[in-house]
């Protein structure tokens, strides 16, 4: 087993994530099977009790780990499916040194950080990274390691000192390190400075680990006497001093790597040259440019909680992007706050209620994802009551489903305080309650996590046909509330269709509104099993409706949709998905547009 560790150094949030999932792409393509780690030294056990606001999306496995948004980018990028292991973080390596302490393992010794738990954390890696998460058996050649935060935290110093242990025990040939570094340019000379990264390395080596390339990320591209100049200062041969200069999207660094040969350097260093491949990026080059090509725009409003934080949405607008490629459109997502929405909100602040309203009114599409808590549920509730009355394309995951059942069970059933126990425990009507096998005491991973299977009971329905007229579907779910089942038949009597169910039957997977161009909900998140070239059937599905709809100017500034013909684009998606017509593959592009205002603003900086 080869062992490829990435570091980041001077700030966070410079792209180990994406630097370490392109590596992963560059060794695949070089002929290699891959396996990826995250290292998280933060002390809670997983990523499920924090706020999307602390560390972006909480991203789901199969197996019901709940864990740090970048495994998510490794498979998406690698096409993996990995498991809760694959995340380590410091919660999860001192419980089990405290659990073998408490059995009696250490019988007679005095439990310490060095060589306890170092060795945990060295067991640990050594461990998972035998575990197949490619759908081959074996283990994979090479496990990809990334280390979060920054070098010199002090909550990363055991990590470090293990790494820098496993280093030495795996031997040379058998490890690689790869330093993400930050290289500023002073706007004031547009000179670029490379002190940042001397003393990152500096600090980097007086820990015990030596840098084998440096991945430095910078405006612009590394000039070469800067290279010159970190290679006489880091240790390092300008030939392995690559730049991360900014892109249009993320999935131009694998090409960026290659360009720079960053292979040869990897593969000198793990000793593969004799058995690697030269790498193969003709479908990752010719899918990268196509959404150049594009000339039509689909308008998505995703009406949410955390909009302040596109990462909070991370998966769902990876799906979004991955479903409109596929319908051959430019994506534009409008990020509107739910509270917005409110009447509270027209007289607070009237401007930010109608810049929100003109955005719901000027899609093609909205979308409601999952969420907790009851800070803008009622902008929600009137989110899904817009779409479903004006026949908008509406898709509902997790929390966005139970949203619809409530606004029908108010809107259609009368029942005006319908509402879910999660937001008002005394409700009379409560068409959303506490899932019975769920914890009250305790939050952490007491949810219902991780693939489950959905059945679908009514076999014409437009998710069945979505998803190829399978009789059933394993998806991933994160929720501790359900749609009450006491209320199906009343729903159900008034014109809603519960299409998809559990295996009992009685838990509400799936719910369908006929009669509508398309209004879908969804218990479970889709989002997580979305791949390049293989979008999620259901944001396929509303895509495709989205993009029958067309947009005329209305005369307040805001747009104004026009009812489209959906059923063609619908059976062209369902078509695709039943005769696997979409590849999976790794490659894509990072197209997603997002926007608070009431004009997109693509990432690349154009105006859409």
């Amino acid at each position: 087993m080869k062992y490829l560790l990435v570091t980041g150094g001077v700030v966070s949030g410079l792209g180990k994530g994406v630097t370490a999932s392109s590596i992963g792409v560059l060794l695949q393509a070089c002929g290699f099977r891959v396996t990826s780690i995250k290292i998280d030294p933060y002390l809670n056990t997983d990523a499920g009790t924090m706020s999307p606001f602390e560390h972006g999306e909480v991203f789901v496995l199969d197996d019901g780990g709940e864990v740090d948004l970048d495994l998510g980018n490794y498979e998406r990028f690698l096409d993996l499916k990995l498991t809760r292991d694959n995340n380590i973080t410091t919660g999860k390596i001192y419980q089990s040194v405290i659990e073998k302490e408490r059995r009696g393992d250490y019988l007679g010794k005095t439990v310490q950080v060095v060589p306890h738990i170092t060795d945990a954390i060295q067991e640990w890696i050594e461990r998972v990274a035998q575990i197949p998460v490619d759908g081959k058996e074996g283990p994979a050649d090479v496990c990809v390691i990334e280390l979060g935060g920054t070098i010199g935290d002090i909550e990363s110093m055991p990590f470090i000192e293990a790494l820098g242990q496993f280093s030495y025990r795996v031997g040379p040939g058998n490890f690689c390190l790869v330093h993400v570094s930050l290289v500023p340019v002073i706007n004031v000379v547009g000179e670029q400075k490379t002190k940042p990264t001397q003393h990152s390395v500096r600090q980097l080596r007086g820990l015990g680990l030596t840098p084998n390339l440096l991945a430095c990320r910078s405006s612009k591209e590394l000039d070469d006497n800067i290279k010159e100049k970190l290679s006489q200062f880091c240790h390092v041969p300008s030939s392995s001093i690559l730049t991360l200069y900014d892109v249009p999207n993320i999935w131009h660094i694998p090409l960026l790597l290659s360009d720079q040969k960053a292979h040869d350097a990897i593969l000198k260093t793990l000793n593969l040259r004799g058995v690697a491949t030269e790498p193969n990026f003709k479908e990752w080059i010719t899918t990268t440019k196509v959404y150049d090509k594009f000339h039509e725009m689909v308008r998505i409003a995703m009406v949410g909680k955390y909009t302040n934080l596109s990462d909070a949405y991370l998966s769902v607008l990876k799906a979004l992007l991955h479903a409109s490629v596929a319908c051959n459109h430019e994506l534009v997502v409008d990020l509107v706050p739910a509270e917005h929405l409110e009447d509270d909100t027209s007289k607070e602040d009237p401007d930010a209620y109608k810049a929100a309203w003109g955005l719901l009114k000027g899609a093609n599409g909205i979308l409601v994802p999952g969420g907790f808590g009851d800070r803008g549920v009622e902008g929600k509730i009137l989110a899904a009551k817009y779409a479903r009355e004006n026949s908008i394309p509406y898709l509902g995951i997790c929390l966005g489903m139970q949203i619809g059942v409530i606004e029908f069970s108010r809107s259609v059933l009368g029942l005006h305080d319908a509402n879910s126990t999660e937001f008002d425990p005394k409700t009379k009507n409560p068409c959303v309650i506490f899932m019975p096998e769920g914890s009250k005491t305790h939050m952490g991973g007491t949810m219902r996590l991780g693939s489950r299977r959905t059945y679908f009971h009514v076999a014409d329905c437009k998710s069945a046909k979505l998803y190829g007229n399978a009789s059933f579907v394993d998806e991933r779910h994160r929720h501790r509330y359900e749609v009450n089942p006491d209320m199906i038949s009343q729903l159900e009597s008034a014109g809603l269709s519960f299409v998809g169910k559990d295996e009992t039957g009685k838990r509400m997977e799936i719910v369908e509104f006929p009669g509508h161009p398309f209004f879908i909900g969804a218990q479970f998140h889709p989002e997580f099993k979305s791949r390049p070239g293989k979008p999620s059937p259901l944001f396929l599905g509303l895509i495709s409706a989205a993009c029958e709809r067309t947009v005329v100017p209305a005369s307040k500034g805001y747009g104004k949709l026009t009812n489209g013909i959906h059923s063609p684009m619908l059976k062209a998606a369902a078509a695709h998905n039943g005769n696997n017509g979409f590849k999976s593959s790794n490659s894509s592009l990072n197209g997603v547009y997002t926007s608070t205002t009431t004009n997109g603003v693509c990432v690349d900086g154009r105006s859409c």
